[in-house]
């Protein structure tokens, strides 16, 4: 079979290529081109193909730092002689010594010599030469040339070295080297045998070839995909012109002027889809075209390239094909605009009304616009609801309902347990489905529109068991506290209980976990002002992160743990300023996550990041003892000192009810 030959021109100077450098777009240029072409973008960094226009990064050294193509370089080579042997009638012997000019005969493809008939009968008789590879001066010599004729060994250029073969790669310097550069300048470095490291590069191209031939099969799916969305958008628009017109044919010459103007609307629809579709299927187009061209080159490789030519390409063709790959699956595969094309006309209407008689609906809720509101925490036998609001595609709120929805939950265990769920739909483009889970365990909540998944889908659920409050009540077991004053619930279902006393002699000082039956886990804490040690523990809560935040009454702080009771930060309300405050008590946390602390003995409500930065204050309240934030962003408060519970709008820190 023949090699295809490649083009051996350069592209700026039109001559053969002279020492080729490879650029990450796959285009060839000679090393003295692309020295002047980085000199004209007046930039150290970064210079444009001069094909394709796309930025390469300027490595060290220049262009003289970028990858040579050494097949491109021995393609070069074989031009040349074929060039010679075609266009030149007469071609003097290279062997011969007398100076005597013979004519030669034929072409060595191993010594690279024209040879005249004597010397072509020495290489005959020669036991060394006999083995070479000769053809012919002719058109079939020339056409033999390029399947004959095999690269040159390559060599090292370090001095002393110039006889060794560069058998080895340097992984450490990302270069070709001898066996003698092993033991010198690049001893202990990692070294690999030029064949292994080329049958790694070859597999990471096949692999990258696989992978490319699956995504041009989507590609070319999502064009067949939007050229029947064309012909449904043709299809549509001819349904809405025999609907135009029959309605029109009734009212003739008064709703002829509204008919002109639904058909032109109707042109604008029909050519706006048309165009968005077309220009999505350029851009797939487009995609394969990057593809193939990524794909052709890494064929031509895997065909044609030596493994040093492979392997002084290094990983540029897997690494730029996967990237190009990268970027299709940032796209939606799905057509950007749907075939319906609805027409409404009510013949029925008042004369007065025909002027403004009948509209056109081009738009239809896409399933990519489309979301769906959902929380990530369940519990089993739990009534599930998940709101839906179909959008189009421009992200526009769709009015009408009869779209098809579906939603169901699937267990990641439990053998793929589905429950299907039941769909209401409200007609006003929004929908309800209720879901009731019936295992427990990870699940996936999968919603569709059309048959295909809207936003936020699928999605990730954990389904956790109910708390069994009565095997609490009924535990056998008795926890020991000292006037428990506060208890947080964990999402995984542990309970912490944080037991607080107001005379230092007495108490535990402490915070025991629980679990939801009862069972006693661990306790940290203990009498003192250090860190993780506690005076009287008032409040006690837990973040999304695991973390529990607990008010040290008596020391006037709030101390942070992670879930095994570790120290991780506290908060001093000790000093003067705005962030000071004195016998902490309640806490909560608000929807970004900060920390409201109800200030006892301050008459206050401070508000904390979780890093400990103070952000502000609200309220008045007469010894708050508990707090509280709901949906909403409403704080309420427990005033012990009031006798009352006051309710913040915790964006203007104003009581609003008591």
């Amino acid at each position: 079979m023949n090699k295809p030959i490649a083009n051996t021109t350069c592209h700026l100077c039109s001559k053969p290529y002279n020492d080729p450098r490879i650029l990450p777009c796959l285009h060839s240029f000679c090393l003295q081109c692309l020295h002047h072409e980085i000199e004209k973008s007046g930039s150290q960094q970064m210079f444009q193909c001069p094909i394709c226009e796309q930025n390469t990064s300027i490595p060290v050294g220049g262009a003289s730092g970028l990858p040579q193509n050494l097949h491109l370089g021995f393609e070069v080579e074989v031009a040349g002689y074929m060039s010679t042997i075609v266009n030149n009638s007469e071609v003097c012997c290279d062997e011969c010594m007398d100076g005597s000019n013979s004519p030669a005969v034929v072409f060595c493809c191993t010594c690279r010599q024209f040879l005249c008939k004597h010397c072509h009968n020495h290489h005959k008789r020669s036991r060394h030469l006999s083995k070479h590879n000769i053809v012919g001066l002719d058109q079939e010599g020339a056409r033999q040339l390029h399947t004959t004729m095999k690269p040159r060994d390559h060599y090292c250029s370090q001095p002393d070295h110039e006889d060794d073969k560069l058998n080895c790669y340097c992984e450490t310097c990302s270069m070709l080297v001898c066996l003698n550069c092993i033991t010198g300048i690049h001893k202990n470095h990692a070294v690999k045998k030029v064949s292994t490291v080329a049958k790694t590069h070859q597999m990471e191209i096949s692999r990258a070839l696989e992978d490319a031939k699956e995504v041009v099969t989507k590609l070319t799916g999502a064009i067949d995909g939007n050229n029947r969305m064309i012909e449904e958008v043709e299809v549509s628009k001819r349904n809405a012109f025999l609907a135009i017109n029959q309605a029109f044919e009734i009212l003739q010459q008064t709703l002829e002027e509204r008919r002109k103007t639904l058909l032109s609307d109707l042109e604008a629809i029909s050519l706006s889809k048309t165009t968005a579709l077309t220009l999505q299927k350029e851009q797939f187009e487009r995609m394969v075209e990057d593809i193939g061209h990524y794909t052709d080159m890494a064929s031509q490789i895997l065909q044609t390239h030596t493994d040093h030519e492979i392997v002084a390409l290094g990983g540029l063709i897997p690494t730029e094909l996967q990237a190009t790959l990268k970027r299709v699956q940032t796209i939606s595969l799905t057509p950007n605009q749907h075939s319906n094309i609805t027409v409404s006309v009510k013949t029925d209407d008042l004369i007065k009304q025909l002027s403004k008689l009948g509209n056109l609906f081009q738009n239809y809720p896409s399933p990519s616009s489309s979301a769906c509101t959902s929380t990530s925490v369940v519990k089993v036998g739990t009534r599930y609801h998940v709101k839906v609001q179909s959008k189009t595609s421009k992200g526009e709120e769709y009015p009408h309902g009869g779209v098809e929805v579906k939603g169901e939950m699937r267990s990641k265990t439990h053998n793929g347990a589905v429950v299907y769920g039941e769909v209401e739909d409200h007609r006003d483009g929004t929908y309800t489905i209720t879901l009731t889970p019936q295992t427990a365990g990870p699940h996936q909540l999968l919603i569709t529109m059309d048959g295909q998944h809207v936003q936020n889908s699928p999605n990730d659920l954990d389904v956790r068991p109910k708390r069994d409050y009565h095997t609490l009540c009924n535990a056998q077991q008795v926890i020991q506290c000292n006037r428990p004053s506060c208890v947080a619930i964990h999402d995984n279902g542990d309970i912490y209980v944080g037991d607080v006393l107001y005379v230092a002699d007495y108490g535990n000082h402490r915070v025991q976990k629980l679990t939801s039956s009862g069972k006693f886990l661990h306790k940290f804490g203990q009498e003192g002002s250090g860190q993780g040690q506690f005076n009287g523990p008032a409040g006690v809560i837990s973040d999304s992160n695991n973390k529990l935040i607990v008010s040290d009454l008596g020391s006037h702080r709030i101390q942070i743990f992670n879930e095994n009771g570790g120290w991780l930060l506290t908060i001093h309300g000790n000093g003067s300023g705005n962030h000071s405050f004195q016998s902490p008590w309640g806490l909560a946390l608000d929807p970004q996550g900060n920390i409201h602390v109800a200030a006892y003995g301050s008459n206050t409500i401070k508000v904390f990041t979780k890093e400990g930065v103070y952000v502000r204050m609200y309220g008045d309240p007469n010894n708050p003892i508990g707090v509280t934030i709901d949906e909403e962003g409403y704080s309420v408060v427990s005033e012990r000192g009031g006798y009352c519970l006051s309710i913040f709008m915790i964006l203007k820190g104003t009581r609003s009810t008591q």
